[in-house]
């Protein structure tokens, strides 16, 4: 579904002004549809709907099998377009991969984004952001008999996957390790791939991620996460940048931390073993700026 930004400013603003007055959903034209199908979409199906950029390769967050939708970011996702006034079937999830994440917020053809979005001053210059729903730290995934790496320090030479349009991994060159050497992917599955192949030494990302990948059957005592977090990943859900919907969102979200969904759901997607740092989760969150 293609929309320019004013169309989506428009219908986003529609949503705050239906919400307000019980629950209505988006205006926007339904793809292949015309302005007279256009409706409140109050949550029981009718009019029109919201499209929502997910990862579809991150197991435990966000992963496609099928016309299947998995993970937290998926049911986060699910849950604030429900109090959006969103029913399951008006959701359409399309793949947000790292790299076109803002480019996908600004030309309209995503409405929100929760993926594993990391709240950053630089992309606050493109996008607007709610949340944080969940504050992560970066990683490592190594092989499970790797003992040499023991955290970025020690990188040092070594090569080190992680995707084209991410921050990870040249905060570890910038930070501490300047001479390893960066491997560019596409999607943290590929980072995997290398890594099981031995193409690469180590991949990083956020905990909750690797996890994720660790504990996939096809990758049974393959990998370990280092466990030796050395940033703050605030997740964000990515709008455009004009937007009404912010508070609703953020109200949303506040809702299911203190409603216990958000509990449920993470304990739902994470492997066994892991554990979200106490100090920083659930998140409260920031002001709509």
């Amino acid at each position: 579904m293609r929309r320019t930004r004013t169309a989506i400013a428009l219908s986003l603003a529609a949503a705050l002004t239906l919400a307000a007055c019980g629950g209505g959903g988006d205006d926007e034209p339904a793809e292949g549809g015309g302005a007279e199908e256009t409706s409140a979409a109050g949550g029981d199906g009718g009019g029109e709907g919201v499209t929502i950029g997910i990862k579809f390769d991150q197991p435990g967050l966000g992963l496609q099998e099928g016309a299947e939708y998995t993970g937290f970011d998926v049911d986060v996702a699910r849950y604030v377009a429900d109090k959006l006034g969103y029913s399951e079937d008006q959701i359409e999830f399309v793949e947000s991969i790292s790299s076109q994440r803002e480019t996908l917020l600004e030309n309209g053809s995503v409405d929100m984004i929760f993926a594993t979005y990391s709240i950053t001053d630089a992309r606050k210059e493109r996008v607007a952001f709610a949340g944080p729903y969940f504050v992560a730290g970066q990683d490592l995934l190594v092989a499970a008999d790797d003992e040499e790496i023991t955290g970025p320090e020690a990188l040092s030479g070594k090569v080190l996957c992680s995707v084209e349009g991410s921050t990870s991994a040249e905060r570890i060159r910038d930070e501490y390790a300047e001479d390893v050497e960066l491997y560019p992917a596409q999607t943290y599955s590929e980072c995997v791939e290398l890594l099981s192949a031995g193409t690469v030494d180590a991949v990083t990302t956020d905990d909750i991620i690797l996890a994720g990948f660790a504990a996939q059957d096809q990758y049974e005592g393959q990998f370990k996460v280092v466990g030796n977090t050395f940033s703050e990943e605030n997740y964000g859900v990515g709008l455009p940048k004009e937007n009404d919907v912010c508070e609703d969102v953020n109200a949303a979200i506040t809702e299911m931390i203190e409603d216990g969904t958000w509990e449920e759901l993470l304990a739902e997607h994470t492997p066994e073993g892991f554990t979200p740092d106490a100090s920083l989760n659930p998140p409260e969150v920031d002001g709509c700026a």
